[in-house]
Parts: C-alpha cells; structure tokens; sequence
C-alpha cells in the first residue's frame, strides 16, 4: 500500500494547489470586472499580449472556474477514495484535453475560419464597447500599444465606436503614435490589426508556446492517468 498511498497523498497535493490556484484566478477575474482600471494600474505591463487580446476578466473567471472544479473533483476523490468523484475527473480532464487538441488543430488548420469568427464576435463588440466600457476599453488600449496594432483587423473596427464619437479622434497607436489620429492618417499608417500582430507573436515565440502547450498536455495525461491507477486500485480494496 506503500505506492498507493504516495500516489494519493501526491494526487491531493497537486490538486490542492489547481484548486487554490484556480480560486486566485477566479478572484483575479473579479477584481478586473470590478475595478478594472486598478488592476491594469498595477499588472498592465506586466501582462500577457495573448491574454490582451480577449476580455481578461471572463476569460479568468471562466478558467478559474474550470480550475476550481478539477481541483476539488480531484482532492477530494482522493482524500475521500471516492469511486465516482475520481471517475468525474477523470472524464472532465479528458473532455478538456479533447477540446485543447481539437482549438489546436483549428487553430493551426483552418486560421481563416478563426480569424472569421473573432472577426463576427469582437468588430460588433468593439465598435458598441470600445470607450464606453472602461474594462474592455483598457484593455485593448494596452494590447494596441503593447502589439504596436489597432483593432482586430485595421482601424475600421473602431469606426463608429464611442471612443471616436467622444474624443473625435483614433487611439495614437492606429497612427504609429500620432497623438491626433483622423481617419485619413489612420489609413495612411498601415498599423496592422491585432490579430496579424498576435499570430506573429506566436509564430516568433513559437517554442515557447509549443514547450507550454506540451507540458499543459503532459500534466493532463499523468493527472487522467494517475486517477485511473487510484480508481482501478479502489476496486482491489
């Protein structure tokens, strides 16, 4: 019982620490929701260009939450030598992995189509939020002058937008940070979205992005792995 019991005391450490980790992102999510402009005060330079891109605050609620629930699924079906719950996770890890697998095959496969749909998605999204939204609106004032980009595809994305309604003008960055940016200047700049700017981060940082998407796998393999060892061996007992 030696190995079990090293496994099982392992496998609650480990998710122990998902779960307190998955309720600091939780937290951090609702900070940004909150006060967002506090947050970006303090961790705005410091943040991920990846994590710009998209609202910050749901995007870390929801994976706080996943986080929250493996966590718990996996500690206390250990601590507890629960049948069920160990079988619980083990299927929500599974169904997660599948999913990463499969946004990386469309990622890397069918990019268009990707670009297609944040286009249908966030456009709508920028032009009735962006300056209106102080979350949002903070947001991507740091990715655009972070990423050196403006909107998602060009400037248009932000025509019409209240940003422009009230300060009559564009963010500097989609006039190469010219502080009075008209739509003329802004079309005579060239600034590329910031979807073409993201894609060339990860293809520059590409290693990086692989070796962290391979070592996410890995934990998710030995953690579907490890609750099988304990299920199956719950059975001996």
């Amino acid at each position: 019982m030696g190995c079990f019991t090293f496994i099982k005391v392992m496998m609650i450490l480990f998710n122990l620490t998902i779960f307190l980790g998955g309720g600091t992102l939780l937290g951090v999510g609702i900070w940004v929701i909150v006060d967002g402009k506090s947050f970006f005060d303090i961790f705005g330079a410091l943040s991920a260009s990846v994590l710009q891109v998209v609202n910050v605050s749901y995007f870390l609620i929801v994976i706080g939450a996943i986080l929250v629930v493996i966590g718990f699924l996996g500690c206390c079906g250990a601590q507890k030598e629960s049948k069920c719950l160990l079988m619980m996770f083990f299927t929500v890890v599974l169904i997660i992995f599948i999913a990463e697998v499969a946004a990386a095959v469309v990622a890397l496969v069918y990019t268009g189509i990707a670009e297609t749909l944040l286009t249908a998605t966030v456009t709508p999204l920028l032009k009735d939020k962006f300056g209106k939204e102080p979350s949002l609106t903070q947001i991507w004032n740091v990715t655009m002058n972070e990423l050196h980009c403006c909107g998602l595809n060009n400037y248009t994305d932000l025509t019409d937008s209240p940003w422009l309604a009230e300060h009559k003008t564009y963010p500097a960055p989609c006039c190469s940070g010219a502080p009075s940016c008209n739509e003329t200047l802004a079309e005579q700049s060239h600034v590329p979205g910031c979807f073409d700017q993201l894609l060339t981060e990860i293809k520059t940082n590409a290693g990086v992005v692989g070796g962290v998407a391979a070592g996410i796998a890995a934990l998710e393999i030995a953690s579907m792995t490890v609750a099988m060892y304990l299920y199956c061996r719950l059975d001996e007992k």
